[in-house]
């Protein structure tokens, strides 16, 4: 089950910002993200927005989504000109669900070609579409990438059968070498993403996964410690002691075990839970989040934030649809973000980061302690004394990097 939308302001029902969120509009890139809520079959750790063909009821469909999206985009197009947002080329897109590729090609290039018709895409843009291993052929991404897409970041979780079994992923880890190169042929970059600490998942069993990445020469990987969240079916499993929660040290020592094996591949981390072959590889639309930057979220549950101002839709497609149907903003509430809210954020998000925080971003208490977050070995001590005339900033360790929200918690008041 998704978690419940946050609390907020109403939102209006034509969509429409204050003027404040204009302001500096041109310092800030602006990037898309559609939200596509379709699965084959909803895993059991999964409390993303998804829902299967029979969650869905009447009122809704996969046929349909494509044109409910494409909607809301002609939406988002008048509300950021009726606000005197100057004209920005759209500079990332990121397809992301659920799984997107459970529609046709053609209806994720319909959708992309809505963007670029409302706004336009900026010169070397960055295209993602996310999908699952056995969600693809040759000639479906072959499609993407004659459309204008750029990168593609498979869901392999797992190398191993018994690990994705207790997952319930669908595909069959032995496809993950063909779906890759299939994607490298087509011209697309790859990413593949990796959850560890899943119950009964061994040491052994996390380093077969590496290994099975390693072979493939991506040239960028996301790897994220199993969260079991409340409401989903794995919660209940735990609640049960039908499954058995691993060590407590188990996630710590898996994360240095990836970050030992990718980083002798020649994969750096630029955030805490991803590694790129070069700055190039770096997923630009995550870091454009983590940067502060403006974007539209499309679809059921998706959330935007445009110029300090962030609202979020109604989560069940059949609700989504109706609102758009009827000619109103599919916003379900809004908040604006206060100078305090928008410094926190500043050092939650920024700290994560490999490029570190520049220590004028917090404050002077903060600094205070940033000797002793070194004294710990969480930040690094060159970097916090801005060694070789850079400035000075917070940047995470690997043990600071286990132990990240410590560390925002001490830099934040």
């Amino acid at each position: 089950m998704a978690p419940a939308l946050p609390d907020g302001d109403p939102a209006p029902d034509d969509g429409a910002l204050p003027d404040s969120a204009t302001r500096d509009a041109a310092s800030r890139g602006f990037g898309i993200y559609l939200h596509v809520p379709f699965c084959t079959v909803r895993c059991g750790y999964c409390d993303f927005n998804t829902y299967t063909a029979s969650e869905l009821g009447g009122g809704a469909s996969q046929r349909a989504y494509a044109d409910t999206a494409l909607r809301e985009v002609e939406l988002a197009s008048r509300v950021l000109a009726d606000a005197g947002m100057p004209a920005r080329p759209v500079s990332t897109v990121f397809v992301g669900g659920g799984t997107p590729t459970v529609l046709p090609a053609d209806d994720l290039v319909r959708m992309l070609d809505g963007v670029r018709g409302a706004w336009g895409l900026a010169p070397g843009a960055e295209v993602t579409t996310e999908a699952n291993p056995d969600s693809v052929t040759p000639e479906s991404l072959a499609r993407l990438a004659d459309a204008g897409f750029t990168r593609v970041s498979f869901g392999m979780q797992s190398a191993v059968p018994h690990v994705l079994a207790t997952l319930e992923r669908t595909h069959d880890p032995r496809r993950i070498p063909a779906v890759v190169r299939w994607a490298q042929d087509a011209g697309l970059a790859v990413s593949l993403d990796l959850i560890y600490g899943t119950p009964g998942e061994s040491v052994d069993d996390w380093r077969a996964s590496l290994d099975a990445v390693l072979a493939t020469g991506v040239d960028h990987v996301s790897a994220y410690g199993l969260v079991v969240e409340q409401g989903t079916k794995m919660a209940a499993q735990v609640r049960r002691g039908d499954l058995p929660l691993p060590a407590e040290d188990d996630q710590a020592l898996k994360y240095e075990i990836a970050d030992a094996a990718l980083g002798a591949a020649g994969l750096h981390w630029y955030e805490v839970s991803n590694w790129a072959r070069t700055p190039e590889q770096a997923c630009r639309h995550n870091l454009a989040y983590w940067r502060g930057h403006d974007w539209w979220g499309i679809g059921p549950g998706a959330h935007s934030h445009v110029g300090g101002v962030r609202w979020w839709n109604v989560k069940h497609p059949r609700a989504y649809a109706a609102r758009l149907e009827a000619g109103l903003s599919p916003a379900a509430g809004r908040e604006t973000l206060d100078p305090q809210a928008v410094q926190l954020e500043r050092v939650l998000l920024g700290v994560r980061l490999s490029e570190g925080l520049p220590l004028d971003a917090v404050s002077p208490r903060a600094r205070h302690e940033v000797a002793g977050l070194v004294a710990d070995g969480l930040l690094d001590g060159r970097a916090a004394l801005g060694a070789d005339g850079a400035a000075a900033r917070a940047l995470l360790t690997l043990r600071g990097r286990l132990l990240a929200d410590a560390v925002v918690r001490t830099l934040t008041d």
